[in-house]
């Protein structure tokens, strides 16, 4: 039950004890929660109470709400390790989830000042910019913009990486290898502009990913900057 005296406000106590009802009883992606009004009468609690409990777990990604039908137990969240490159394609096979990329936009760019700092670019030098949706069964995951210094690839069309890796048609059409790469993560809030692409509302947190990939000669050919998900992926390492 529920601590009214307790100095824990009451709607992150009933978080709690939601999360652990479902990992103790076994709830699966699916079951079906109560409704608000159901914790109110069961804990003794006010709709508002309820409602930012509800409100909070389905940002962590732990329930889901479908409108005109209730609350359920979300699926698991998409892990990756930091212990290697992140891979969205290869995280999805190897889970056995169909992946799918949506090409939003293709084209030639001028960089931005950090853009042509990351990629140490000279002044007249222009980008390929790509900008993808990264869907795992059929639902919006990652929006990736990918900068690549455009004498790199100058032929790359959206035909060439609708259905392939990006690395991959860069060694295979352009002879570039990725030889490593540097990746910063930071946890920010999702943009009007990116929540629309992403089918979450604006202010949901997300993970911002920004990673610099080297050749094989340490140049750098592509800077990549991802908004991920937060209630649908998550990140983990393993110390030694």
């Amino acid at each position: 039950m529920l601590d009214h005296s307790s100095v824990v406000p009451l709607y992150h106590q009933l978080k709690e004890l939601l999360k652990e009802a479902i990992e103790k009883e076994g709830g699966k992606p699916g079951d079906k929660m109560p409704s608000e009004n159901e914790l109110c009468a069961q804990y003794n609690i006010s709709r508002n109470t309820a409602k930012k409990a509800i409100e909070d777990l389905v940002q962590e990604g732990v329930l889901k709400r479908v409108k005109g039908k209730g609350t359920f137990i979300a699926k698991p969240k998409l892990e990756q390790s930091l212990s290697g490159f992140y891979s969205f394609s290869k995280v999805m096979q190897e889970s056995g989830i169909e992946s799918k990329d949506i090409i939003i936009d293709l084209k030639v760019v001028e960089p931005t000042t950090k853009v042509m700092r990351v990629l140490q670019l000279l002044h007249g030098d222009k980008v390929i910019e790509l900008k993808r949706l990264r869907c795992a069964n059929k639902e919006p995951i990652i929006f990736e913009t990918s900068y690549i210094p455009e004498h790199f690839v100058s032929r790359i069309s959206t035909e060439d990486i609708q259905n392939s890796s990006l690395y991959d048609v860069m060694e295979k059409t352009f002879g570039i290898i990725v030889a490593k790469a540097k990746e910063v993560f930071e946890p920010i809030l999702i943009q009007e502009y990116e929540s629309k692409y992403l089918e979450v509302k604006e202010g949901y947190p997300a993970l911002l990913l920004e990673r610099i990939a080297f050749d094989t000669s340490e140049n750098p050919v592509e800077f990549c900057h991802s908004v991920v998900r937060g209630d649908r992926c998550r990140f983990y390492t393993e110390l030694i």
